[in-house]
């Protein structure tokens, strides 16, 4: 039983390291150009300090996830690995929730504001968002099982 649940629980890990690069790889190619007669509009992910603080709080859960899979399970620092999943499970919502606000806004523009959707223009870079933002949803939802499934353990524990 413990070896099968050490094996799911590296499993999620190593999935959970995977979504996380990738949402960061996906996010921080998207670049696009287009040009309308003599105006051109440049579409980064580093024009937005939303999409900027996803690309880092993605890239510092994807260290954390990475150190944390040679981690032997018996060692004193794996009694802090549930702090740290929950530290980082609030770290990869903020940053999801930021920049889906921030996408939501390109999407559908804020006529309050005065700003203009602008994926009608540069489709690609905001299908490039979308994918990064699935990317980083499915992180979070893994983290978010991993802290349960530490929870669950440290119950178990303590019974």
């Amino acid at each position: 039983m413990a070896k099968t649940t050490r094996v799911c629980h590296l499993l999620l890990r190593v999935l959970a390291f995977g979504a996380t690069l990738s949402s960061i790889i996906v996010m921080a190619t998207s670049h696009e150009t287009v040009s309308f007669f003599t105006v051109s509009l440049e579409a980064k992910y580093t024009h937005s300090s939303a999409f900027k603080y996803f690309v880092i709080a993605n890239s510092v859960v994807a260290v954390y996830g990475f150190l944390v899979l040679f981690l032997p399970s018996g060692s004193s620092l794996s009694q802090f690995v549930i702090f740290f999943d929950m530290v980082f499970t609030l770290l990869l919502t903020s940053s999801v929730s930021a920049a889906l606000a921030m996408a939501y806004v390109g999407k559908k523009g804020n006529s309050y504001a005065g700003w203009l959707p602008l994926c009608g223009q540069v489709p690609k870079f905001c299908h490039q968002v979308t994918g990064a933002l699935a990317s980083g949803f499915i992180a979070l939802v893994i983290y978010i099982i991993l802290l349960f499934h530490s929870i669950y353990s440290i119950y178990l524990f303590f019974k």
